[in-house]
Parts: C-alpha cells; structure tokens; sequence
C-alpha cells in the first residue's frame, strides 16, 4: 500500500518538477530576443517594433481565443485588472521600456538593473499571493543573482559612479524589471482561474490598443532603409522575433507557471542570460570566460536546489 501511495505522489509531484524547467526553458529562450531586437532598432522605432510584434502575435493568438472563447464569460473583475498588468504593463509597456534602453543609456547598467526583477515577483507574489517561500531562498537568491552578474560582468566593477544607475536608460530597464515582475505574479493569478492558452493569447490581444495609441502619439515615420532586401531583412527578423522569443517562450513560460509559484518561477527566468552566452559564443565567436563559467555552475546550482525543494514542499503537503 505504501509502494503505492509513493508512487502516486511522484506521478502528481512530477508535472510540478516539469513545470519548473518549463518555466526555465521559456525564459532561456528570452536570451534570443535582443538578436533580432538590436537589428530591428536600425530601422524602426521601439514602440514601432513592438506594435509590429503584437501584431504578428495577434494572428497566432486571435483563433487560439475564439477557441477558448467560453472562458471569457468567466472573466471578474480582479482578473480584468491582472490582465492589463499582464498585457498592458508586462507585454507593452516594459518591452517597450526595454527596447528603449538597448539603445540608449549604459548597456551594463541596464543588464543589471534588469535583473533585479526577481526582487520586484518575489516581493508582490508574498503580499499579493500570499506565497511562503522555501527554506533558505534569500540565500539562493543571493547565488542566482550572484550567477548572473558573473555571466554579464565578469570579475569587473562596471560602475564607476552611482550616477551611472541613474541615467534614462537604466531607469527604463528599472521601469520594465518592475513591471515583468508584477506580470509574473499576476500571470500566476490568473493561471489559477484560466488555462495558459487563453492567458497567453489575452496578454498579446489586449496590448494591441495600448500599443496603437503610444506609437500614434509617437509621431514618427515608417522609415525602413535599404528598399526591397531591407524590408525582408526586417519582415525576417520581426517573424523570428515574434514567434520564438515572443510566441513560444510565452506558451513554454505560462504552461509552466501553471504549477509553479511565482516567487520562484521569476528565479528560473534568471536562465535567460545564459542563452546570451550562447549567442555570443555561437554567432559572435566570443569565448566563453572562467567567471562566465561560475555564473553559469552558480545558477544552474540555485534553479537546481529550488526545483529540488518545491517538490520535496508539495509531497508534504500531500502526506499531510
């Protein structure tokens, strides 16, 4: 009997471990989007991008929801406003701030400022979803973060002074760390209502209005240089950009976050600088260094121990 009872807790604890590195995989595959986004920026604008992203993504989306239409009827008012978090902040807004500050500001400082996204999720997923956190989390906070500040900065210091952080730049990456952390939390709201399919078409069907005004009142040109093979440069890229950091990762990221708590589904979304060294090694033939190396056995070290205790967590609370 009891042979039987631990194996239907490792069937049931399962999709919760599986869910976690769903969420990491999702997130890796964030570590792509600049690749397409800094060629994009040579031609259009940042809300410009974005709209044309949305855009892309509203065709995939627009016949996942008009089959999950049903759903819809259920929609409360909390949930309405979780949603515009989701898709006015998390998906407009931020990526546009993000955007934004790759091409203006210190590079480094917007890197890092990013990553203190983890700080913005795990702080809101407690007052707001009430999330307990597993033993000894600050610590592997401390690792992950750690992790990641080796992958981008090496053994180097890449401030010389504090007004390095304050520049509009880095205020912009402040600006969209925050509102990527919020979405995460209220992405988790919402998965405990609505399935990730319907989630995810929502978060890119309701930016859409937000991103038609912002780039209306932005006022500046459709500018794309180049002729012919520069519009197909630029088609290319914005289908690549839009369905594979964009579409996919978002449906790896909230099928994940389905069985995953928020406060640390945001420190597997810590995988995606790993991706970046990839991409540097891969097309930009830059080798990877020792303290890249650490950062990497840092995080992966920390998402490790996180999954291990999430489901050590549940089996508990299913004994019980």
């Amino acid at each position: 009997m009891s042979n039987v009872s631990a194996s239907s807790q490792g069937v049931r604890t399962a999709p919760l471990r599986s869910g976690f590195w769903l969420v990491v995989l999702g997130a890796a595959l964030w570590g792509v989007d600049p690749l397409f986004r800094i060629i994009l920026l040579k031609s259009l604008t940042s809300s410009q991008i974005v709209l044309l992203e949305h855009i892309v993504l509203f065709l995939v989306a627009a016949p996942v929801m008009w089959r999950q239409r049903a759903e819809l009827k259920g929609i409360r008012l909390r949930q309405a406003g979780a949603l515009l978090v989701v898709s006015w902040g998390g998906s407009a807004l931020a990526t546009i701030l993000f955007t934004k500050a790759l091409s203006s500001g210190d590079f480094n400082a917007v890197l890092l400022l990013q990553k203190l996204q983890p700080l913005f999720a795990i702080g809101l997923a407690a007052v707001i979803l009430k999330e307990r956190l597993p033993k000894n989390f600050a610590l592997l906070i401390i690792v992950a973060l750690a992790g990641t500040y080796l992958l981008t900065f090496g053994w180097t210091i890449p401030f010389g002074h504090v007004n390095s952080f304050m520049g509009v730049g880095s205020l912009m990456a402040l600006g969209a760390a925050a509102l990527w952390g919020g979405s995460t939390v209220m992405g988790r709201y919402l998965l405990g209502s609505m399935k990730y399919e319907t989630v995810t078409s929502l978060r890119f069907i309701l930016a859409l209005p937000l991103l038609f005004v912002i780039t209306s009142m932005e006022g500046a040109p459709w500018q794309i240089s180049g002729g012919i093979s520069g519009s197909a440069a630029v088609a290319i890229n914005l289908l690549l950009q839009a369905l594979l950091p964009g579409l996919l990762s978002m449906l790896l990221y909230y099928k994940g976050l389905n069985t995953t708590k928020a406060s640390v589904a945001t420190l597997a979304e810590l995988s995606f600088p790993m991706t970046g060294i990839l991409i540097n090694w891969i097309v930009y033939q830059q080798l990877v260094t020792l303290p890249q190396i650490i950062g990497f056995a840092l995080i992966w070290t920390a998402l490790f121990f996180i999954s291990s205790q999430q489901s050590r967590q549940v089996e508990l609370i299913k004994q019980n």
